[in-house]
């Protein structure tokens, strides 16, 4: 609670609503620059929410972050994500002229909803712009993007030093919305927050087929009837309501993390759209509760950037653990198709080695010895990687170790290695018959093909090569003795 209260002090403060003291910023300048560990009695009434500010405030933050995963969700995969920062940064001016407009007609400068009205227009206004600048002229996305973000962010600061000067009206406190001011956050801040991210949820739902449609393929959508454009307008609706919102939280700065690190950790742990748009809100939503949970408990952390921080620990932790793209299984995986490959290449070696010296009219090539220099010499291997392949096929059964460094294929290793050399011949023939591919350059196109054929490939080749029985070996291409024979 040290740090809430902090903070929340300090919001006051800059707002205007108190006037401590020369002495007490001098007796509290040392105790609030340290970091102070919680007790165990704050730990347990943070956890607990048993005090009313850390409930509105881990409660909006949370619902906050459930909101942007799920709209950051479809905003990622139709490949906007930068248009949200430009539209956070646009966001600026609207809030300094709002404030302006309001102090100047003798209202309250710094209504909440006036200022997110001021947000609301600013940021559609980001937006347009950038869709005109795209249409209007032959720069590309990352131009228009960076010409809006730099224009109104410098327009903003720019009224942001006019609004400081001016007679009527405060402008103290109008920087919060740069950089966030949970720890400041009221009752009704978490309301809004909670019918916006409501909202959101339900928009989702309700078009999920929709906006899943234009995500993956726009113009596909558009041929079939599709409003792509209305879609779009309700998509960037909702980013802009979930930014605007997010302004209160964690500032025009961050709120674009809010929207882009959830989705963005998602997409680590599956290739569905309905599990990973509720993976992004899910993410979203803890980032919000531990990282205001945490600042709420340290004092001197703001709670925008904590939640930012604990959403790039789930990106992190997505990034290397994630079950379907992280980098832990694509390097297994790598790992286990490499491993494959060089014992498949090895068995086809050994297979081809010995049906040169075997009759055409044999079942399968009869076994023989070939030395460790022979094998070294004929896959250009390392001597290191010849080693382990070896010992992977001795383990398994399927190439037997004869005396003087010699090896063979065991009986199992000879059916298996006449699989592979088929379905290489097979690909080799139809690179060949239907590619146009010349015969010379066949062979390395098929070596990098053949250990991903799948049996229904397979039996689609069959097919296409109606000359192959299922049972008979293509003849190889490199040879120039005649189509051979069926094994």
């Amino acid at each position: 609670m040290t740090g809430l209260r902090t903070r929340a002090a300090s919001a006051a403060l800059a707002a205007g609503m108190l006037m401590p003291p020369v002495s007490a910023w001098a007796a509290g300048s040392l105790a609030e620059s340290a970091l102070e560990w919680p007790s165990r009695a704050e730990l347990i009434r943070v956890i607990s929410l048993q005090d009313y500010n850390t409930r509105v405030v881990v409660i909006g933050a949370t619902l906050l972050g459930a909101a942007a995963g799920l709209v950051g969700a479809f905003l990622l995969l139709r490949k906007r994500a930068l248009l949200s920062d430009t539209l956070s940064h646009a966001t600026l001016p609207g809030i300094v002229l709002a404030f302006m407009i309001m102090s100047a007609a003798g209202g309250e400068g710094k209504s909440l909803l006036g200022l997110m009205a001021g947000a609301t227009v600013f940021s559609v206004l980001g937006t347009l712009s950038v869709m005109a600048i795209r249409r209007w002229s032959r720069l590309k996305d990352d131009a228009a993007l960076g010409i809006s973000l730099s224009v109104f962010f410098g327009l903003g600061i720019s009224l942001l030093g006019i609004a400081t000067r001016m007679e009527t009206g405060n402008a103290a406190g109008l920087n919060a919305f740069i950089y966030g001011k949970t720890a400041s956050m009221l009752f009704f801040d978490a309301l809004l927050i909670t019918l916006a991210a409501l909202g959101a949820a339900l928009f989702c739902l309700a078009f999920f087929k929709e906006f899943g449609l234009i995500c993956f393929d726009a113009d596909y959508a558009a041929t079939q009837g599709w409003p792509v454009g209305w879609l779009d307008l309700i998509l960037m609706s909702l980013v802009v309501i979930v930014t605007v919102i997010g302004l209160q939280a964690v500032g025009l700065i961050l709120v674009v993390a809010l929207l882009i690190i959830p989705p963005s950790a998602a997409r680590f742990w599956t290739r569905r759209l309905s599990v990973m748009l509720w993976l992004s809100g899910l993410i979203g939503a803890l980032s919000g509760l531990i990282g205001s949970a945490v600042s709420a408990l340290m004092a001197n952390l703001p709670a925008g950037a904590i939640i930012v921080l604990v959403a790039a620990g789930f990106f992190l932790f997505s990034l290397f653990l994630g079950t379907d793209r992280g980098l832990v299984r694509i390097t297994a995986e790598r790992r286990r198709l490499a491993g494959r490959i060089a014992r498949e290449n090895l068995l086809r070696t050994l297979f081809e080695m010995d049906e040169a010296l075997s009759t055409p009219q044999a079942e399968l090539p009869q076994p023989r010895d070939h030395t460790y220099e022979t094998l070294l010499a004929e896959r250009s291997w390392s001597s290191k990687q010849l080693r382990r392949t070896l010992g992977k096929l001795i383990s398994r059964g399927l190439i037997e170790a004869r005396p003087e460094k010699r090896y063979r294929l065991t009986e199992s290793g000879s059916r298996t290695a006449a699989e592979v050399v088929r379905k290489h011949r097979l690909w080799e023939a139809y690179l060949i018959a239907h590619a146009d591919v010349a015969t010379a350059q066949v062979d390395m196109g098929a070596d990098k093909i053949e250990h991903v054929l799948e049996p229904e490939m397979i039996r689609e080749l069959e097919t296409l090569l109606p000359e192959y029985s299922k049972a008979g070996m293509p003849a190889s291409p490199h040879r120039f003795d005649g189509p051979k024979g069926g094994l």
